[in-house]
């Protein structure tokens, strides 16, 4: 039987701050997860990370099946050791990127085959050796193999695939106990833009005896409106005991709006892209550095922020590195981004254990009008 691994210590309304316990230390929620493709979040040192306070990073089973090689990242003593990460660790199912291959899958009623974009050679995963992967990487968090629907698909494809990620769920968790639950498992709630159906999968998610439930699916190419409709909608449909994970969501007014509804665990690969691309996050909102009127400014990114690039680095100077093309640049801009979304999730348990979050929620509003008016929000 699956432990109980979440403890909530707090509510307002349906936000909730917790506990979520893992071989890796317990990690407080609601928490955002920085994206680690392949081990290593871009840009960015362990060591960085633990500055930040960063408890957990995310993984992908796909990308490091294909390479190094789950087998060898085994031999190194699991992705911890072989990446120097002492924290948690959640592995995605790899789902996602097989299915986006299109052309280059083919799905059976046990996995799906799929040639590697690297080098064209075939590969077949099912539930069981998903799992098998993740055990090798020695995940805290282990997700089931799923399929992830692109927006407009239809009806009757959307009941196909649901049919099928429950029924590999199943098999996920046949397989899981194999290793003495060291590695917890967590569900993915599916059904595309259909609430019937993704209440169908939630249904049949619940029933199975795992840690965690998560919504995936969503940020597929809806609008902003009919995004947070279907996330409020299928939230409301997980169990209160476990937690309860947004896939790959996104905005910090997505988060904020998300941890509303009652979700707990968040991952995004926005604020380390952004930050390479010169997009910083700050309590102020949005801005581009490699603007002409940071050129000789004297100010600190984001006065409120107390990251490490804040505290030493004039915005002159970041549009310098910048523009300069210096890697640098992608450094101490990641290192800030990570730190907003970061301090974003912490100020958010601070609001909900205060019963304070209507407040919290609108100060982000506030900072981002342009997108809480296509989320709905003004």
């Amino acid at each position: 039987m699956a432990e109980n691994i979440f403890v909530l210590e707090g509510s307002d309304g349906k936000s909730r701050a917790g506990w979520l316990k893992t071989a890796h230390g317990a990690i407080p929620t609601p928490i955002f997860m920085p994206v680690g493709t392949v081990g290593s979040v871009k840009a960015v040192a362990p060591d960085d990370l633990q500055a930040i306070g960063a408890p957990i990073i995310l993984g992908n089973t796909y990308h490091l099946y294909l390479r190094p090689g789950d087998d060898l990242v085994a031999r190194h003593g699991g992705l911890h050791a072989f990446a120097s990460w002492p924290g948690s660790i959640l592995t995605d199912s790899g789902g996602f990127q097989v299915f986006s291959l299109n052309a280059l899958r083919k799905i059976k009623p046990d996995g799906v085959e799929f040639r590697s974009h690297i080098d064209g050679s075939r590969h077949f995963f099912t539930p069981k050796k998903v799992i098998e992967i993740q055990r090798n990487l020695n995940s805290d968090i282990m997700m089931v193999l799923d399929e992830c629907v692109s927006y407009g698909a239809d009806r009757g494809y959307t009941e196909k695939s649901v049919a099928l990620t429950t029924s590999w769920a199943r098999m996920a968790r046949e397989e899981w106990p194999g290793n003495s639950g060291r590695n917890l498992l967590f569900g993915i709630v599916q059904g595309g833009f259909f609430k019937d159906l993704r209440e169908n999968t939630a249904r049949e998610i619940a029933a199975l005896d795992i840690h965690g439930k998560a919504i995936g699916g969503l940020s597929r190419g809806e609008g902003k409106e009919e995004m947070h409709d279907l996330l409020a909608f299928t939230a409301d449909l997980l169990p209160e005991n476990k937690p309860r994970y947004l896939m790959g969501v996104g905005t910090p007014l997505d988060i904020a709006l998300g941890i509303a509804r009652g979700i707990d665990m968040f991952d995004c690969v926005l604020p380390t892209r952004n930050a390479r691309n010169g997009t910083l996050f700050t309590s102020q909102g949005k801005i581009g550095i490699k603007r002409k009127e940071y050129a000789d400014s004297d100010e600190p990114l984001d006065p409120q922020c107390d990251c490490y690039t804040c505290r030493n680095f004039s915005r002159a100077y970041l549009r310098h590195l910048y523009t300069s093309h210096e890697l640098l640049s992608f450094r101490l801009n990641s290192l800030h981004n990570l730190t907003y979304f970061l301090n974003l999730v912490r100020n958010a348990r601070k609001a909900i254990l205060e019963k304070k979050y209507a407040e919290f929620l609108d100060s982000i509003i506030a900072t981002y009008p342009d997108e809480a008016e296509k989320a709905g929000c003004l």
